[in-house]
């Protein structure tokens, strides 16, 4: 962190740029040497500010629906790849007007909409989703291929007699895991799907793939990439999301009120159930700079938000000296599935959203306040 939690609204969201750019010419590397695409999952971070830079180094955006699908045409203006469950027969003229690739999650969607794809006056790749029915996410709330998964058309669902005007294969079986899985899931894909693969232009790798880590296994990705060019000819796209902001971004919180309930209570200007909804939803523990574990510093303290929740706790984290009102608290990895996720659940504010620029330094793109939180009800 190399900017002064003190020269930037509380809370706020801080992306620092030149932690970004570290990350896009990482990935930019593995499209340099395989030649495949590498596409911003925008569910995982959508900072829409950063987009020009973004597309720099990446081919486009993919999106869950309309309304992503929208702000990547118009805010980074490449490819736009869109993927949902089930497409809105109200809202499909405008997919088809934001995006270049559309992926269907069943046949019979591919179906109902296939006609309106093939009569629109520009060219759209289609793609279906599969599920392998193979993945190593041991969390069924993040796996794509549980059991009854909604997600993808299995083999034994497989309708090989409606591929024409399918131009490629798309799966999505990975959450924060390294390269070694993805090529253990590539063999299985390779095993059950590789005679439709034949006659297909791309394949999609979906997301998941931590690649910016420390430890990530890049060669492996680079293997497995290839391993799918090799034998099938195919261009290959992979759309991670939490990759290109991982460990990016901070949350500056500032500490309101201390208090005393059988241990020390600390309360802050920021909520996990608003703020950072992963800490409640993953469950996860979120580093804070200069904080230890329970009981690794001389005071201990449990960390708790603003709201009526009773739950609305972050956890209990040790300190060299007591927290007091108005100390500082910075949260870290906090640009991936926060800004996207967060809410104003009890009119508790959003934080403010904060570029620190390699050129200019800290830079306020934008504050929240009543009209936020009123219009989104009526």
């Amino acid at each position: 962190m190399n900017f002064d939690v003190h020269a930037v609204p509380s809370p706020s969201y801080v992306v620092d740029e030149g932690l970004l750019i570290q990350n896009l010419e990482k990935l930019k590397s593995v499209i340099d040497r395989t030649g495949c695409k590498i596409l911003l999952a925008q569910k995982g971070f959508s900072m829409f500010s950063v987009y020009p830079l973004i597309g720099k180094y990446l081919n486009g955006v993919t999106s869950s629906g309309l309304l992503e699908a929208r702000l990547g045409y118009e805010e980074m203006g490449k490819e736009v790849h869109t993927y949902a469950p089930a497409f809105s027969e109200a809202e499909f003229d405008d997919i088809l007007k934001y995006s270049d690739h559309i992926v269907f999650n069943s046949f019979r969607q591919w179906i109902q909409f296939k006609e309106r794809v093939q009569n629109y006056p520009k060219q759209i790749e289609c793609g279906i989703r599969i599920n392998p029915e193979y993945s190593e996410i041991e969390v069924d709330l993040y796996n794509p291929c549980f059991a009854y998964s909604r997600f993808g058309v299995t083999l034994d669902q497989f309708e090989p007699d409606q591929l024409d005007g399918i131009s490629g294969l798309h799966f999505h079986t990975m959450c924060e895991q390294n390269s070694d899985t993805l090529e253990r899931t590539i063999q299985v894909v390779d095993e059950k799907f590789g005679k439709y693969l034949k006659n297909m232009k791309w394949i999609n790798f979906g997301g998941g793939h931590h690649i910016t880590r420390s430890d990530y296994d890049v060669e492996t990705l680079i293997r497995s990439i290839q391993f799918m060019q090799d034998k099938y000819g195919l261009e290959v796209y992979l759309e991670p999301g939490e990759a290109i902001a991982l460990n990016t971004g901070f949350l500056v919180a500032t500490v309101m009120d201390t208090m005393y309930n059988g241990m020390p209570i600390a309360i802050l200007d920021t909520s996990a159930t608003t703020h950072m909804p992963d800490v409640l939803e993953m469950p996860y523990r979120p580093e804070i700079i200069g904080a230890g574990m329970p009981g690794e510093k001389a005071h201990t303290f449990r960390l708790g938000g603003p709201t009526c929740l009773a739950g609305d706790v972050i956890g209990d984290y040790s300190f060299d000296e007591p927290l007091k009102p108005g100390d500082k608290l910075v949260f870290c990895d906090m640009a991936h599935y926060s800004m996207v996720k967060n809410n104003t659940f009890n009119g508790i504010n959003l934080p403010s959203i904060v570029l620190n620029s390699v050129d200019n330094g800290i830079q306020v793109i934008k504050e929240f306040g009543y009209e936020d939180f009123k219009e989104r009800l009526s």
